[in-house]
């Protein structure tokens, strides 16, 4: 019994193993960002910067330091000339053999030629750059899914067509084989069909590889097991797009794009970066209090030596050495002037790019809407002709391959729009907001 119940248990996990899992690319999306390895990388980078300002806030604390010793003294020889004699010549002297003290100071920072200031203020603006980045990131972890959500529509709808195709040549196959052994069709036109099957099954392999490939490729970005069976819903992809005009997106980007957001909190940081090498040409004040005790048995006993007051330091090496440091970090600013510059182009012709390639999958969904049409009316009137003996059967055969392609296109177009689109947004820098308001 128990075993007759195991083996039922086996075999439901093996089923419940086997269903598809419904997958709607919401959800695909969600799964992503939170399985993200990139974001997980751009969350310890955060974490690291967050740890930079700290310590950066930390500068502002005073310094505490103790410090002690205790050590074995040898017995000295001592000769003190007083000018009195002892009647040896030599004054009695104590002879330590051992010595103890023990200091405690406290440094507290008043004035640090703004380094501190500008230190902190440079941390602040890297780790704000570091969520920016973490943002800029985001939009490239949804628009990575949506293209492998829309390549394993795809390989879906293609593996679809392929096998219906298949089921009908087989079909054809047969219906030729009767035909060829009646003495109504030449034995060359029976091969022909059949090489032509044979060519649709190798066509099938293709396309089942390729849908197994682009499971595995969604699967691990969602943090799913590899060889999860995914069943993606195919009614966003009959669903009309329309783009506004180009300049709107470009506005739209400069504006919301994280990585612009990134760079010029960057040259913020840079800058007060150069205003934090340049306190190295002022003084250091700080509030400097301490305590001290020493004890040297028969000698010395030393206690509630206490001090407090105002130290100053000035490093006088940095009025030449400060210079170089300070060209190396305005170089840094200008370098960063450069990169946004360079920035914006990029943008604005990866915009043009997208906006384009929009434009073109728009104008590729209706000639291959029309290309189905013609390809069905097409094989259907060549079909007829054939069975009449008025058209050959390679005729035949190439209408129903140019049938199979343009199914094929058509499809692969309804995912093609939906990438130019989404590409267009996450130019745009609006892709994470359009998902959020879903």
């Amino acid at each position: 019994m128990a075993l007759c119940l195991g083996l039922a248990m086996i075999c439901s996990l093996a089923v419940h193993a086997q269903n598809p899992m419904p997958l709607a690319m919401d959800k695909a999306i969600e799964l992503s960002l939170q399985n993200s390895k990139q974001l997980k990388v751009n969350k310890a980078k955060i974490e690291a910067a967050t740890g930079q300002l700290k310590h950066a806030l930390d500068n502002r604390l005073p310094d505490a330091k103790i410090s002690g010793a205790y050590m074995f003294l040898t017995s000295p020889n001592i000769d003190l000339k007083t000018g009195e004699s002892n009647g040896g010549g030599s004054s009695a002297f104590p002879r330590p053999n051992q010595a103890m003290y023990g200091m405690a100071s406290v440094n507290m920072p008043l004035y640090s030629g703004l380094k501190i200031r500008y230190g902190i203020e440079s941390a602040k603006f890297l780790e704000k750059a570091a969520e920016a980045d973490a943002g800029y990131s985001k939009e490239e972890v949804i628009l990575n899914t949506i293209n492998a959500y829309c390549n394993l529509y795809k390989s879906i709808s293609a593996v679809k067509l392929v096998t219906e195709n298949l089921g009908q040549s087989q079909q054809r196959d047969k219906d030729f084989q009767n035909l060829e052994k009646n003495g109504l069709l030449a034995r060359n036109d029976l091969l022909k069909a059949q090489l032509q099957t044979a060519n649709i099954e190798l066509a099938l392999v293709n396309a089942e590889n390729n849908l197994k490939l682009a499971m595995v490729s969604l699967n691990l970005m969602m943090g799913l097991p590899d060889q999860t069976i995914l069943q993606p819903d195919t009614t966003g992809f009959e669903q009309p797009l329309t783009a506004a005009g180009i300049e709107t997106y470009v506005q739209q980007a400069f504006s919301n794009r994280k990585d612009i957001e990134a760079l010029s909190l960057r040259k913020k940081a840079a800058g007060a970066e150069v205003n934090a090498v340049k306190g190295e040409y002022y003084p250091s004040i700080g509030l400097t209090g301490g305590y001290a005790a020493g004890y040297i048995p028969k000698l010395l006993t030393a206690t509630n030596i206490m001090n407090i007051g105002v130290g100053l330091q000035y490093n006088l090496g940095s009025l030449w050495k400060a210079k170089s440091t300070i060209a190396i970090a305005k170089a840094n600013e200008k370098e960063i002037e450069a990169s946004q510059e360079m920035l914006n182009d990029h943008i604005k012709l990866s915009i043009n790019k997208a906006y384009l390639n929009f434009l073109s999958a728009q104008k590729r969904i209706e000639v291959q809407g029309k290309s189905v049409i013609n390809a069905t009316e097409n094989y259907r009137i060549t079909k007829n002709k054939h069975d009449n003996n008025l058209v050959t059967t390679t005729e035949l055969l190439d209408a129903n391959v140019a049938l199979l392609e343009s199914q094929i296109a058509l499809e692969e177009a309804k995912a093609d729009i939906v990438m130019a689109y989404n590409s267009l947004l996450e130019q745009a820098g609006i892709l994470l907001n359009n998902q959020s308001a879903k």
